[in-house]
């Protein structure tokens, strides 16, 4: 359709020079781009070809995709209950084509041959397994399509936008340039481990979607005079809070007057309607132990240096004195629990005199509510400031994933007097630009 000579290969013994597409899909039911009629026509006049030999696309290619499947034991597929282990997806196949394509490609004496992955994979996976037996001579990106069975050529026509990950920039390029020869979607580049947790993710935040309106189906069944589309047709209104990108980056929990007391509401509700899972109840829990962690961080902090606490807001959003149902309160008092006594300090609700006298000296200082001033603030000299919603400035780029070492040294090799940031959640990257990482490749 988009006047590309397109040649692909299944190892499958079947499946060669005179394979059809018609024919190898003739058993299954797709829309065309439209989504709602057959595919079939389209294949019928198809000009996609299949070679006998991985060799015969090597010489073929400029860009090669691997659609290669990594399944789950039918266990984990959501078929029966759940079993108590988790597992991961398996990479055996995936493993073993990427091992055929680098002798392929070696063999071929290509040189920035371009392969692209497209299979579902947990974060860390492709460096873990594919860079070890990977060809030098392969430029890697990870590019998981956001296609639904049924919808397949609709929505890889028309997607919401494409997700590359990508350490070689000449390989980012060429995708891109592709990709502006099928659709004007935009392209979301960033690095491989990002582009791995994007694509699960995704997935699961429909899942979390789905399991919402359920709840609220649920409700409407055992309340009187409520409906489960109406209530849900409402939802679907709000498209500045909820059906939006709003509260979508990672920081403190929720808060405010109203949120967490009405999640205890609706758990009681829950629990007094019989419903089959406090799905409120999993939502302030979680709270609480995301609160947890970030305060095991400070603790730990503590623990390396002796330096005191600081929680720096009170109140439970930005440029506000409102502190109801604050997470820092919530998190001073959890410290309060583990018996550390940390100060608090909030522009909003206390004087200057009390900032001057919390940055006299070094301390530990938590970015506990994200205030703009604080990113203007002189911290005392060998202090360590803690952010976990990564917008205080970070020159050092420390990133508390790297820089807390099993000995607990944070960033120890720098200047005892420097003071450290920290960013929770990795340091703020750009989603362009990716470094090009050929070096750290093995054969």
């Amino acid at each position: 359709m988009k006047g590309h000579d397109v040649l692909g290969y299944d190892v499958r013994p079947d499946v060669g020079a005179k394979t059809s597409l018609a024919e190898l899909m003739k058993d299954t039911i797709e829309t065309g781009p439209d989504a709602k009629e057959s595919i079939k026509p389209l294949l019928a006049g198809s000009k996609v070809r299949f070679a006998d030999s991985l060799a015969d696309v090597v010489r073929h290619a400029e860009v090669t995709f691997v659609a290669v499947q990594t399944p789950h034991n039918p266990l984990y597929e959501g078929i029966t209950r759940i079993p108590e282990t988790r597992v991961d997806f398996n990479y055996d196949w995936l493993i073993s084509c990427m091992k055929s394509l680098s002798k392929e490609v070696e063999k071929a004496g290509k040189e920035n041959f371009v392969v692209t992955i497209i299979s579902t994979v947990l974060p860390t996976t492709l460096r873990r397994h594919i860079f070890p037996i990977l060809s030098r001579r392969i430029r890697l990106c990870y590019n998981p399509f956001f296609i639904a069975m049924g919808t397949v050529m609709r929505d890889f026509l028309d997607p919401e936008f494409i997700l590359l990950g990508a350490i070689d920039d000449d390989a980012g390029k060429a995708m891109n340039e592709l990709y502006a020869t099928i659709c004007d979607a935009p392209v979301y580049t960033t690095t491989l481990e990002n582009a791995e947790l994007i694509k699960v993710a995704y997935n699961t935040f429909i899942g979390m979607k789905i399991g919402y309106a359920n709840v609220i189906m649920e409700v409407c069944d055992k309340l009187p005079n409520t409906n489960c589309d109406e209530v849900m047709g409402g939802i679907r209104l709000a498209h500045r809070r909820l059906i939006s990108g709003a509260y979508l980056s990672g920081g403190m929990g929720d808060g405010g007057g109203c949120h967490p007391r009405d999640n205890i509401a609706l758990s009681w509700l829950s629990r007094t309607l019989g419903l089959s899972f406090d799905f409120f109840d999993a939502m302030m829990i979680c709270r609480e132990k995301q609160t947890e962690f970030l305060t095991a961080i400070c603790r730990d902090h503590h623990a390396q240096t002796g330096l005191p606490i600081v929680l720096l807001g009170k109140a439970f959003k930005p440029e506000t004195n409102m502190t109801t149902g604050s997470p820092a309160v919530l998190m001073q008092n959890i410290l309060q629990e583990k018996g550390i006594t940390a100060k608090m300090y909030d522009p909003y609700t206390d004087g200057e005199e009390m900032k001057e006298e919390i940055l006299k000296e070094p301390a530990i200082f938590f970015i506990s509510c994200k205030h703009d001033c604080f990113k203007d603030y002189k911290f005392p000299p060998g202090s360590h400031v803690i952010d976990p919603h990564r917008y205080i400035p970070n020159p050092k780029g420390l990133d508390l994933s790297e820089e807390m070492s099993p000995a607990g040294k944070f960033g120890a090799e720098m200047d005892p007097q420097a003071v450290k940031v920290f960013h929770v959640g990795g340091v703020c990257k750009a989603s362009t630009g990716v470094p090009n990482m050929n070096d750290s490749w093995s054969c």
